[in-house]
């Protein structure tokens, strides 16, 4: 953007300011009073939120060599975690994962609610599926906005019966990597167009190479296709928080990353990787030719076999050797 473009920028934005009078309109479902419940087929939350989920569950009487509670991305739902858990179960790895609030078969749907909520539901359904698997380690594993959720918790310490987690693709395009003009429009927006639905249409990303999978997605009635901008507002919120908890993310976990990443791109990652405390019990793994969707990728199966593999072997390299330079291969 040119001097000139970006006065003109800074004119419109100064002249819609001064019409602006709207505040993004997040949901508030009121206090947190009741008690979190998990149920056959859904989550009953604690502040009188009914949150559809399903789960993966080894064949036989054996318990699981472990369970991953897997929060999805903006927009998903549960359903994107199908194929990656009836991987692991064929591995004896148990798989829970819900439709996080506002998404999927939930009520509210498009709708955002504040961060606390999220971060709130990630703890009780965790403690809740750790519950009905006494004695079996439980790892959170979050795709992108889901990444950003289970980052924002673990970095609280607050959760004793989470062994680890699992971080791919995790949105932490926060604020402050972003330049000024685009976090003007988005406050501009958020405060003047809050229930005006956007979609990606004509961006010319490419969130996987998987194309067969895309179009399904396009199909997908439970996919949302267009998105409100006080959402998108509330999902910044997020990644600001998520952004802001590297610093205390030492716990630990796994983070995947594609190297054609065109949603979360590289920039904000190194800056939320540059931001972790030491931590030897971190492992970073960047796959060259990945994209955003890692876990639905063509090559998926090579992200599926290194969370398998490290699950049992958090200390040992990932068969891949994804893990091998990766700070290095981020960097370039």
């Amino acid at each position: 953007m040119t001097g000139l473009e970006r006065a003109r920028t800074a004119f419109l934005l100064f002249s819609l300011l001064l019409t602006s009078a709207c505040a993004p309109r997040f949901i508030d479902p009121g206090p947190v009073h009741g008690e979190a419940a998990l149920y056959a087929s859904h989550f009953w939350t604690r502040d009188g939120i009914s949150l559809a989920y399903r789960a993966w569950l080894p064949d036989g009487d054996t318990p699981p060599k472990a369970v991953i509670v897997a929060l999805h991305g903006f927009n998903d739902y549960s359903a994107f975690f199908d194929k990656p858990a009836t991987f692991l179960k064929a591995h004896g790895i148990a798989s829970y994962a819900y439709d996080q609030r506002g998404f999927g078969a939930n009520g509210f749907r498009g709708r955002w609610f504040a961060t606390d909520r999220y971060r709130m539901d990630a703890a009780d359904f965790s403690r809740a599926v750790a519950k009905r698997h006494p004695g079996v380690p439980v790892y959170l594993l979050g795709e992108s906005m889901g990444g950003a959720v289970a980052m924002s918790l673990a970095a609280q310490r607050e959760t004793p019966w989470i062994a680890g987690t699992i971080l791919s693709a995790p949105a932490v395009w926060s604020r402050d990597t972003m330049p000024w003009y685009q976090r003007a429009t988005l406050w501009l927006a958020a405060h003047t167009i809050p229930a005006v639905p956007l979609s990606g249409r004509g961006l010319k990303i490419k969130p996987s190479d998987n194309v067969e999978m895309l179009i399904q997605l396009g199909r997908d009635p439970l996919v949302i296709k267009g998105t409100r901008v006080d959402a998108i507002a509330g999902l910044v919120d997020l990644m600001d928080d998520a952004m802001a908890a590297a610093a205390n993310f030492d716990g630990r976990s796994l983070i995947l990353y594609g190297g054609r990443d065109e949603i979360i791109r590289g920039g904000p990652t190194r800056t939320m990787i540059k931001r972790l405390p030491p931590a030897d019990t971190r492992k970073l793994a960047i796959y060259p030719g990945g994209y955003h969707m890692l876990l639905r990728d063509l090559d998926a199966r090579t992200v599926w076999t290194d969370i398998t593999h490290w699950l049992s072997h958090p200390d040992a390299a990932l068969p891949s050797g994804a893990d091998t330079g990766a700070m290095t291969k981020l960097l370039r």
